[in-house]
């Protein structure tokens, strides 16, 4: 494995259901990463089929646009890995046997085709939950996929941690949510997007606030910092269905720096070194050796106020413990 890899992280705003030219979208950007030298790069959440209007769609809509995990949208993956020589990872809707799961495939450039279906899956009652961590061996560096909702909760990123993930691959749609907390995430006006070349002050303030940037820096650098891993972090940017997605592709190390971002309102890639060095010293890898299993017994016991992700997500209801 290197010492160093460059990777690259993507936003792009796609085409709801148009798998052609989402398809063609992550084709340029992990043509552009590979000419810059990169060795992974990381598409958004979903982006080859589009994502929330997703919840908008009748069963059988949903069926006509997933794939098998060795469908043509994943065949095709794993052929542009393969001619570019480097890993590329997209999220599709995968169909599998009489389930549908958010998905998210990284193709590396020998042919192996890893699989992470999305642990806490809410976006449609249709679409089933994950059963299991993807952490995998790449020629570059041990590899991990949370997708979205996943990295939110702790426990998921510091089981790929102690799976030996030294990169964390968080492919997103997120920004401009409605969340149900009062200092949550709200959504940003479609008109602001929609208005952004007259008016890119306003789309650029949007991006970097309460509803963006600000939201994802309350949480997303601990879970790099708090494990001692880089955390590669690709979304969706511009309109997504009747909600707009705020980009902000970065690149975290195991310090919980950002050492590589874009503000762009508007398609982009970001790349950045990721020193694999930086990872056996950092402070989490030094809590991690710190830990004392014997006391953690709690953390999977069952306290009876567990809800399935949509209810977590979507419920009004306060949360009592």
């Amino acid at each position: 494995m290197a010492d160093v890899v460059r990777v690259g992280a993507v936003q792009f705003e796609h085409r709801d259901g148009d798998k052609a030219y989402n398809l063609g979208q992550v084709r340029r950007f992990a043509g552009a990463a590979a000419d810059a030298g990169a060795r992974v790069v990381v598409c958004p959440e979903m982006c080859l089929v589009g994502y929330w209007h997703l919840r908008r769609r009748t069963r059988q809509e949903l069926w006509d646009l997933a794939e098998p995990s060795d469908g043509p949208l994943v065949a095709a993956l794993r052929d542009l890995a393969g001619e570019l020589g480097i890993g590329v990872g997209a999220g599709f809707l995968e169909s599998a046997g009489e389930r549908l799961f958010n998905s998210y495939a990284v193709c590396l450039p020998d042919g192996v085709v890893h699989v992470h279906r999305k642990l806490h899956a809410f976006e449609h009652e249709a679409i089933s939950s994950g059963s299991g961590y993807t952490v995998f061996d790449t020629p570059w560096a041990r590899m991990a996929v949370l997708i979205c909702y996943d990295n939110n909760l702790v426990e998921n990123v510091r089981a790929c941690a102690l799976a030996g993930a030294t990169v964390l691959l968080a492919p997103h749609q997120t920004g401009g949510t409605h969340s149900r907390s009062p200092h949550g995430m709200k959504p940003i006006p479609l008109s602001v997007w929609e208005n952004r070349h007259n008016d890119p002050r306003a789309v650029e303030d949007a991006f970097r606030g309460a509803n963006g940037r600000e939201w994802l820096m309350r949480w997303l650098p601990s879970r790099a910092h708090d494990n001692g891993l880089f955390v590669v972090f690709a979304n969706g940017v511009g309109r997504d269905d009747d909600e707009v997605r705020t980009g902000n592709a970065m690149v975290i190390d195991p310090y919980g720096r950002v050492v590589a971002e874009t503000w762009a309102a508007g398609d982009e890639l970001v790349l950045a070194d990721l020193d694999l060095n930086l990872v056996p010293l950092s402070t989490g890898r030094r809590w991690l050796a710190a830990r004392r299993p014997e006391l953690y017994g709690p953390l999977v016991e069952r306290l009876g106020t567990e809800r399935d992700p949509r209810t977590a997500r979507f419920s009004p209801d306060p949360v009592d413990w």
